[in-house]
């Protein structure tokens, strides 16, 4: 593959010019075109074609979110979400992700403003990889049997990059009463909260940010806070969440891998699953969970927007099973039924 062609759409020229020169310094990218609105954009986009486009939210005549939609939807195209509305209105960026956004960068509010944007070069060489999801061919489920019930299995689920669809698609396949399930994604400290109050908006379960205590419970779904703490499972009877302070690992905090290994000693009592995202965290408190006799599942990668944690679990000898992120809920909850205390085969 050539350069990775990126189109900037953002109303203000000097952001244009910044964002321009941090992409410029990397060899392996090339600016095509720039535009100050979406019916701006719109032209640029046909003429030249680009790999990725960064899109700011607030633009006239039409808001990011809606441009968003419909790119998704008529022009299917890695997008990142360039914006200040991304870094305090965490509904945006939910929103943005929801709708098909590859990533949300914020915009510098201060100091240098190429220090701001160092990730963006990689972001965007990652989403020039992917085929975006369009809205019309995004796995849709309906809730699980109100008759299910479960066996006292855990699920515990991590995942990163396009984490927000895989697991919106996931949970809305999960009964009210589904067993109890935690999951960390990796996500800034302002997003986890507006993530949780969205899910638990959209699916039967109770879905809510983890606290100190929070019981483990049928029904009930706990999301890792972003920022200081690592969410992991512990408690001398009754199983509670836990928000260890710490450094990261494996370059994140919360960590997939510290939830992972926190629930190694419950063994064949878990179902741990992997879904789509960056870099290899969680491969290895996942293959320390099936060496405990706990069962593993992967997102194959067809499915999978970023097939980067999967691939290291799978690489690993981690994921018991791969399966199309559409068959997931299905298997897991069949692991999770009275009656069945085999494991995926």
């Amino acid at each position: 593959m050539g350069r990775v062609r990126v189109v900037i759409v953002d109303d203000s020229a000097t952001m244009r010019t910044i964002i321009r020169g941090c992409l410029s310094r990397d060899s392996e990218i090339e600016v095509v075109g720039e535009a100050a609105d979406p019916y701006e954009a719109r032209e640029v986009i046909k003429a030249q074609s680009p790999d990725v486009i960064t899109l700011d939210v607030n633009m006239p005549r039409m808001n990011g979110l809606e441009f968003l939609e419909k790119i998704m939807r008529l022009r299917p195209t890695p997008v990142i979400m360039v914006s200040a509305e991304v870094a305090e209105g965490a509904a945006a960026s939910i929103e943005a992700l929801s709708t098909g956004a590859f990533d949300c960068v914020p915009k510098p509010a201060e100091g240098h403003p190429l220090d701001a944007f160092r990730e963006l070069s990689e972001k965007i060489k990652a989403a020039a990889q992917t085929t975006p999801r369009t809205l019309a061919n995004r796995v849709q489920h309906k809730p699980g049997s109100s008759d299910f019930s479960p066996n006292g299995r855990i699920i515990a689920v991590g995942a990163s990059t396009g984490g927000v669809d895989a697991l919106s698609s996931l949970l809305s396949a999960f009964p009210a009463h589904c067993p109890p399930t935690v999951i960390t994604q990796h996500m800034p400290a302002s997003f986890t909260g507006s993530f949780a109050q969205r899910l638990d908006n959209q699916c039967a379960p109770r879905v809510a940010e983890a606290w100190n205590g929070a019981p483990l419970e049928n029904g009930q779904v706990y999301i890792a806070p972003g920022g200081s703490a690592h969410l992991e499972i512990g408690g001398s009877g009754k199983l509670v969440c836990q928000l260890r302070e710490g450094d990261p690992i494996t370059g994140h905090r919360p960590s997939v891998d510290a939830l992972f290994s926190s629930l190694a000693r419950q063994g064949p009592n878990v179902v741990g699953i992997i879904l789509t995202g960056m870099g290899r965290d969680g491969a290895a408190g996942l293959l320390e969970l099936r060496n405990r006799g706990a069962s593993t599942i992967g997102q194959n990668q067809a499915s999978s927007l970023v097939y980067g944690m999967p691939r290291a679990a799978h690489e690993l000898g981690a994921v018991e099973i791969q399966l199309p992120l559409g068959e997931i809920p299905a298997a897991a909850l069949s692991l999770c039924t009275a009656g069945n205390r085999r494991k995926a085969t």
